[in-house]
């Protein structure tokens, strides 16, 4: 989730105590988009809900990412 999103959303944060790099994919370090935060969701879907953790990035272009397994 785009640290913009979370701001125009106003969903609460918890900031980490250390910053986590995220490696692209051909490995190397993003070094702009840090994982700075998280907040903690609760997603509706039908007759389904779950509770979930998304990690807030920096530098990051798009509003939010979710993978429903």
């Amino acid at each position: 989730m785009s640290k913009e999103f979370v701001r125009k959303h106003k969903f609460r944060r918890t900031k980490l105590e250390r910053l986590i790099y995220v490696k692209n994919v051909d490995k190397m370090l993003n070094y702009v988009g840090l994982i700075v935060n998280i907040v903690k969701i609760e997603l509706f879907f039908k007759e389904h809900k779950k509770r979930m953790s998304i990690d807030v990035i920096g530098g990051q272009k798009w509003s939010i990412i979710l993978e429903i397994l």
